[in-house]
């Protein structure tokens, strides 16, 4: 594989791209998404996903999906499904180019023999300990293994039987001949097959030896014809390594161009943590809302296009560089905000009775589903004598910058009447229970011609058309930026990461809201209805995200 060259520019690796199409290098372009099936895909692999297939849009090439299913056992049939299912979600479709690195075990196989045959592979006998005492270290040369001088034939014979299973598992490895003095680590005779007696999810109990993920990565790029071979910085110290494959083997050679890895502010990105989140229960599961993976956003009703939009925003670079948890919600927002039809719920009710509107009475009001598009059509809202209004939108000895509704003060309901609080019910206690409040009977409307002006509009439920539902409101994971620092990530988990609130009323539309439609609950925030925990009798909302950046503002921010 080529060098890169320097470059800078949002996307650089754009400028490349044309660059080998002018000189006539390539024709058509061909990249790909190689994920391991050995975890659920998150936010980083989204950009590597938009990457590979935005560039093979933009220049009318194709862009392949291959598992690189190169360790039997961290892998599962799970994981492939759930990659396949992300992908296709956030919008991208890679055809009839589905690959798998294990269909290319025989012939990867066959390439480790060229290299055996002319003398630069050779079965090595160390354990895993002595090999790390013979690698050697930054400052100081590796030693020569002791098996590193076996013969073609002893060799041969040895890798053949290796792969007929004769051997338990860490008795040999293959490993290149290279520079045990060389200044990269990666060079230091590198271990190219081990032996695991391990049933493939797809290949079975057929191999008693694997490739190492170094050896299939480019060799897979090759057989696939890859031309540009697209993978984030901390794959630049092994591209020498890939390249000396390549040249051995004299095969198809694509071009490796490294790009900073997304680094996401109050989160953390290795597939190893987010697994041990799991395991240890201090998520739900890999689609757990709070999580950075790519079903838990769904799940939390994240819209793929918002994440498309975050990626193209955050932009391509050679630098590290963190990007704010904000940027992403701020995406999510302006997406929904275009999207989701509009509703009306109470998260902390306070029950409201109006003492001139008539007992029995119902009105079927209209409202818009969505203010600025009309092409969305109304929905009925219904108007009673007893309705919710949040608590929040009550205070007894209201400040001056208060405009909702206190004694003796009025608000305009949002899309009905203007009322007046006239009383204010306590309870032994001295907790308010109810209003007691007058209507204005001339100043019904969603848009109003009464000429009455009042600073303040609040949202309500009617009380006997109330949907009862709860509400899940996630926030942070971590309470840090970077989760990272410190002795151990977990002991900076966020305990408020999650918060139950039940007894909520919502519009009766909101009865045939769909799991993963995303509503705006007017004042209050976007909501969807959680896939999960909404089997029971009340619906279970997810908090998407709040109307703007509220974390920000109680950060001091």
């Amino acid at each position: 594989m080529s060098s890169e060259e320097s470059s800078t520019g949002a996307n650089f690796i754009k400028t490349l791209i044309q660059e080998d199409l002018e000189s006539g290098k390539h024709k058509t372009i061909v990249t790909r998404f190689p994920p391991e099936p050995n975890g659920y895909l998150h936010i980083g692999h989204a950009k590597a996903i938009c990457l590979n297939f935005g560039l093979a849009s933009d220049f009318n090439g194709r862009c392949h999906l291959r598992f690189d299913d190169t360790n039997p056992i961290k892998e599962e049939d799970e994981y492939v499904n759930a990659i396949r299912e992300d992908v296709s979600w956030l919008g991208f479709d890679w055809g009839e180019h589905l690959y798998y690195t294990s269909s290319y075990f025989e012939q990867l196989y066959r390439y480790a023999l060229q290299l055996i045959e002319k003398g630069k592979a050779y079965v090595c006998s160390l354990t895993t300990e002595q090999m790390r005492e013979y690698r050697g270290t930054l400052t100081e040369p590796g030693r020569l293994s002791p098996y590193r001088d076996r013969t073609v034939e002893e060799n041969r014979d040895l890798f053949g039987r290796m792969r007929a299973g004769e051997f338990p598992d860490g008795t040999h490895v293959l490993r290149a001949k290279i520079d045990m003095a060389a200044g990269n680590l990666n060079l230091r005779d590198p271990i190219l097959y081990r032996i695991l007696h391990a049933s493939h999810h797809r290949t079975g109990d057929e191999w008693s030896i694997y490739p190492m993920y170094d050896f299939a990565h480019g060799q897979s790029d090759s057989i696939e014809a890859v031309t540009h071979s697209i993978c984030t910085l901390e794959f630049e110290d092994h591209r020498p390594l890939y390249d000396w494959f390549i040249r051995e083997l004299g095969i198809f050679a694509p071009r490796q161009i490294e790009f900073a890895r997304l680094n996401l502010s109050y989160t953390v990105m290795s597939k190893r943590k987010l697994l041990q989140l799991v395991q240890e229960k201090y998520v739900s599961g890999w689609d757990d809302p709070r999580m950075p993976t790519l079903v838990g956003m769904r799940r939390r009703g994240y819209p793929a296009a918002a994440i498309r939009k975050f990626c193209e925003r955050i932009g391509v670079g050679k630098g590290a560089s963190w990007i704010d948890l904000a940027v992403l919600e701020d995406c999510v927002r302006e997406e929904l905000n275009e999207t989701a039809p509009r509703a009306m719920a109470v998260i902390h009710p306070l029950k409201v009775v109006l003492t001139n509107y008539p007992q029995e009475q119902v009105e079927e009001l209209t409202a818009a589903v969505h203010p600025q598009k009309p092409e969305m059509g109304s929905r009925t809202i219904y108007f009673s004598r007893q309705f919710y209004i949040e608590r929040d939108d009550f205070m007894e000895e209201p400040s001056k910058k208060f405009f909702r509704l206190g004694p003796g003060r009025e608000v305009r309901l949002r899309n009905a009447y203007i009322i007046r609080c006239d009383e204010v019910v306590k309870n032994a206690a001295g907790e308010i229970i109810e209003l007691q409040c007058s209507a204005d009977l001339a100043t019904l409307g969603a848009n109003p011609t009464d000429g009455r002006k009042v600073k303040g509009t609040i949202h309500w439920v009617s009380a006997p058309h109330a949907l009862s539902i709860e509400i899940l409101q996630y926030d942070r994971l971590f309470s840090v930026e970077n989760p990272d620092k410190g002795e151990d990530y977990r002991q900076n988990l966020n305990p408020g990461s999650l918060q139950k609130i039940e007894n909520v009323y919502a519009e009766a539309s909101l009865v045939n809201a769909l799991p993963g439609v995303p509503y705006q609950f007017e004042r209050t925030g976007y909501f969807c209805v959680d896939p999960v925990d909404s089997c029971g009798s009340k619906p279970v909302f997810n908090r998407i995200v709040t109307l703007r950046d509220s974390w920000a503002k109680e950060q001091g921010k």
